[in-house]
């Protein structure tokens, strides 16, 4: 709730909080979020100018390492554009898991999402891999979000999710009641396909493990 929020990411990138002070509980067992206000809006122009701008993340989270804190998973929700913090993600990250809009101009957005990977693995953080590409807000009524399909599987392979998140707006109506689409309607198409990706997320975690 925006009343916990005493301190954010925002704090964390640019005024040097630590992540356990950040990091408030959830009415989900074994979540815990790091909160963001729109100040993070401007994050990107104010940590243009700091040295190794694109590392200040990952040296953030290395101030106490998650492990230390007691968490196995962080998961970044970066924003849908490829500024200085999404590269920052990408250097604090071990994997990304990449959402492509069932949309034509996704696609480029993609290449252009690729040529950044490939640069991050080359100069910042060469354990980087990409974890998938799951579609999102795909109808299978129409030809367009048929065609990106076929395109992305026949460009990107097996890394493709099978599991591809309908267009439901569900989805939608969830952040206007401050809860995440499972709690809100679990029942909803959008939910059954969350669900899925996260079993075909770990499906493929244990396959990798094995």
């Amino acid at each position: 709730m925006p009343d916990q929020r005493e301190l954010t990411t925002y704090e964390l990138l640019l005024e040097g909080a630590l992540i356990k002070d950040i990091v408030v509980k959830t009415n989900n067992p074994n979540l815990d979020i790091a909160p963001s206000t729109t100040d993070l809006s401007s994050a990107d122009i104010q940590l243009a100018s700091r040295e190794r701008r694109s590392f200040i993340l990952k040296n953030a989270l290395s101030q106490q390492t998650v492990r230390d804190l007691g968490y196995q998973h962080v998961f970044i929700d970066c924003p849908p554009s490829l500024n200085l913090l999404t590269v920052n993600a990408m250097v604090a990250s071990d994997s990304i898991l990449v959402p492509l809009q069932s949309e034509y101009f996704a696609l480029e957005g993609l290449s252009q999402l690729m040529l950044t990977y490939r640069d991050v693995r080359q100069t910042a953080n060469p354990k980087l891999r990409i974890e998938g590409i799951v579609l999102t807000m795909f109808d299978r009524r129409n030809n367009l979000s048929l065609q990106v399909e076929a395109d992305a599987r026949s460009a990107m392979g097996e890394l493709v999710f099978e599991t591809r998140v309908p267009r439901n707006v569900r989805v939608s109506e969830a952040p206007s009641f401050a809860k995440p689409v499972l709690s809100f309607d679990p029942t909803s198409k959008g939910s059954i396909a969350y669900r899925a990706l996260a079993q075909e997320l770990l499906s493929r975690k244990v396959g990798q493990a094995a």
